[in-house]
């Protein structure tokens, strides 16, 4: 899969240190300038559905697994690697110093009508919801709260990064077909 973007964040100055790997596997859902998103209230943010794989899990049954828990998303199809996003940030637990981060993301289908979410219960207290929206709209929203809002989580700016990415290479093709 293609390197889209690779970070390391300000608060990080030596990569030597003990680091904690995770893999993520993030969904692009279009519908002409629509974007399935998950709005967070606590970070008053927009991030693409997915999350963590499962070890031993595949990245691509990963991201079926995350969509369906976090969107009610159905008959997921059409799953097309889009590019990687690895980051470097500091880790919040006494046994690492560092979370290296990659986060897969694919292209792919769903049927339009949402079923039921599992929402895991720290993302229900942070008020995570899906939402379709413009994309347009998602970026100025992400922009903004980079911009103004303290309590923004480190999620944001690669998301930001994300849209920017699909907004400038899926909406001028889909625009052009």
């Amino acid at each position: 899969m293609r390197l889209l973007k690779r970070t390391v964040h300000p608060d990080v100055s030596d990569l030597s240190g003990s680091m904690f790997y995770r893999e993520a596997a993030r969904a692009i859902i279009l519908d002409g300038d629509n974007i399935l998103m998950l709005y967070t209230a606590r970070y008053h943010d927009y991030t693409l559905p997915g999350g963590g794989i499962d070890e031993g899990e595949d990245i691509e049954a990963g991201l079926v697994r995350e969509l369906q828990e976090e969107t009610g998303a159905r008959n997921i199809r059409d799953i097309v690697p889009f590019g990687l996003y690895e980051e470097y940030r500091p880790w919040y637990k006494p046994e690492f110093d560092i979370m290296h981060m990659k986060s897969f993301c694919f292209t792919c289908r769903i049927d339009s009508q949402l079923g039921e979410t599992q929402l895991e219960s720290y993302e229900i207290q942070n008020g995570m919801k899906p939402v379709w929206m413009n994309i347009h709209d998602a970026i100025a929203h992400n922009e903004e709260t980079v911009a103004k809002n303290d309590k923004k989580g480190l999620s944001v700016e690669r998301e930001l990064f994300l849209l920017k990415c699909i907004r400038d290479e899926l909406l001028t093709v889909t625009e052009n077909a």
